[in-house]
């Protein structure tokens, strides 16, 4: 993994919430990696992994909490003693969120807030969170900016939507040095293939490898800005350690800028592991975006953020990833 910083972390200390979760635990090994002086998780496995837990357990700067974002106070345990935060605790999924809103309201507003206030309460330097390109809605225009939304399509949408609009308050009210990133697409390493809310990266490696049924919804058509999780994680490191005082208070694309097919996803996917699999389609979902592609110029300017990975090769690194997994 490439370095996304230049100032000294052994006497820093992080808390990520989610940390046992796919973006998260890369994020907590970064810091780790680069000798972070703690880093602190905070998880209740509802999502996360225990193997992703165990990755790190005997690391000296590891310290991990199972507990939950909708708990306040311990929400405040966990920012005790910490100066950065970058929260990735949430329900994620719009199909889940579309069958469960009350439940991704609760942790993903309810939480939010909880480590917002909790954040502040505890004279946290700089609070960064994940937000998601489901805000952008029904907003038909490409590339997406972030200044330039529509009507949300989700309960889980509209969850993320209110995390930006609680942040932009707390940065207001009290000061506070918040940034937001709005992930599009995400994939990579140790994304869980597991479950019904599962990523469609993962699902279609593990059903080509395993011959099992592949669905794709609708025609395939739809587009993605596919954005490998390193640079999630340098949005993040970057995030947290800016002294540029005009980044925070603001929400940024964090992409590649480059989109492409569902179908072409497929069948890249397919070459790669060179197994000839049919996919079967099934009926749109209900809340998702059609196309999405990020301009990214926000970020790239204001954090320095400067993706490392393109689709292709972070696709490859995924592909051979799964590849290892299920040949055990």
């Amino acid at each position: 993994m490439s370095v996304f910083h230049s100032a000294d972390l052994s006497n820093k200390t992080f808390l990520v919430t989610g940390g046992a979760g796919f973006i998260g635990s890369h994020i907590v090994g970064y810091l780790l990696q680069h000798g972070a002086a703690k880093v602190r998780v905070l998880d209740n496995l509802a999502t996360g992994l225990q193997s992703n837990v165990d990755l790190y357990t005997a690391h000296p700067a590891y310290e991990f909490v199972n507990g939950d974002i909708r708990d306040y106070d311990t929400c405040l345990r966990a920012c005790e003693g910490i100066q950065y935060v970058t929260h990735q605790a949430a329900l994620g999924s719009v199909p889940r969120s579309v069958n469960d809103p009350v439940s991704s309201n609760a942790v993903n507003v309810n939480g939010f807030l909880n480590m917002l206030t909790a954040a502040k309460d505890s004279g946290v330097t700089t609070f960064v969170y994940a937000s998601s390109s489901a805000v952008y809605g029904d907003e038909p225009n490409l590339p997406k900016h972030e200044e330039r939304v529509g009507n949300p399509l989700s309960p889980y949408a509209v969850t993320k939507k209110t995390n930006e609009l609680y942040a932009d308050v707390f940065v207001r009210l009290y000061g506070m040095q918040i940034i937001g990133f709005r992930y599009f697409n995400v994939f990579g390493e140790r994304q869980d293939p597991n479950g019904p809310y599962a990523a469609v990266m993962p699902l279609f490696v593990s059903g080509i490898i395993n011959g099992t049924p592949v669905f794709i919804n609708g025609d395939g058509e739809q587009t993605r800005d596919f954005t490998y999780v390193d640079n999630a994680v340098q949005a993040n490191i970057r995030g947290m350690l800016t002294d540029n005082k005009e980044a925070f208070g603001k929400v940024y694309n964090i992409a590649v800028g480059e989109n492409f097919s569902v179908n072409f996803l497929y069948h890249a996917i397919r070459d790669l592991l060179g197994i000839e699999h049919e996919a079967t389609y099934r009926q749109e979902r209900e809340g998702d975006i059609r196309n999405s592609l990020a301009d990214i110029s926000r970020a790239r300017t204001l954090l320095g953020y400067d993706p490392q990975y393109r689709f292709s090769d972070g696709l490859q690194r995924t592909v051979a990833y799964f590849r290892e997994v299920y040949s055990k």
